[in-house]
């Protein structure tokens, strides 16, 4: 059986679960990509967002992931796990739902998202991850930035959700970024993001 070229890492929040309705949502959505392999990373067996970071750090050692042809997909704490395991190592993609950014609570809570392709979405309404820390982390990082009516679980914005992935992984996926990625090597890649900002900051109330 022929190795994935591209793997997508899903990462669920606090209290949630690797079978959680965002995170299936997202890895279904994620399956339909040709030569695509989707996990979702369980972390109930800990609260501690550092050993959360070890586990995802595992998970792509054990999956054999290359970082350039890595996406990482996270809600709340699992956001603040894929924005720090992009900090420590450049990935192709990176897709925060509400993360736990910008939080005193959270070591090093406000990463430098390093990823070829970049997408925050929060809630309006949320109360657990207030939105604008994160809308200034947003703007500081120059990161595309999707704001809906909705509190922290994003419970009624799913197929929202979902359409919005959908387009993400296209962009990650499109040929030519793949032409690209096969061509240099991982250490260039905070000089392609300067070659293809992403600098649309939307905020709506839609």
């Amino acid at each position: 059986m022929a190795t994935p070229e591209f793997h997508v890492f899903l990462s669920h929040g606090l209290e949630s679960g690797p079978g959680g309705t965002k995170v299936q949502a997202l890895k279904a959505e994620a399956e339909t990509f040709p030569g695509v392999t989707a996990i979702a990373v369980d972390h109930r067996s800990t609260k501690d967002p550092a050993e959360r970071l070890t586990q995802m750090r595992e998970a792509i050692s054990e999956a054999g992931a290359a970082p350039e042809r890595t996406i990482l997909a996270g809600s709340s704490m699992g956001g603040w796990v894929c924005a720090r395991t992009s900090a420590e190592t450049p990935v192709l993609g990176c897709f925060l739902l509400a993360p736990a950014l910008a939080m005193s609570a959270y070591p090093q809570s406000s990463p430098r998202i390093q990823a070829r392709h970049t997408q925050i979405i929060h809630g309006w309404d949320d109360d657990v991850v207030l939105p604008m820390p994160v809308i200034e982390l947003a703007r500081e990082q120059k990161l595309p930035l999707l704001v809906l009516p909705d509190g922290h679980r994003l419970e009624n914005s799913l197929a929202r959700l979902v359409i919005e992935f959908r387009g993400f992984m296209t962009d990650c996926l499109s040929p030519d970024d793949r032409r690209l990625i096969s061509s240099v090597r991982l250490r260039t890649l905070p000089t392609l993001r300067r070659l293809h900002p992403t600098t649309e900051a939307r905020c709506l109330r839609d």
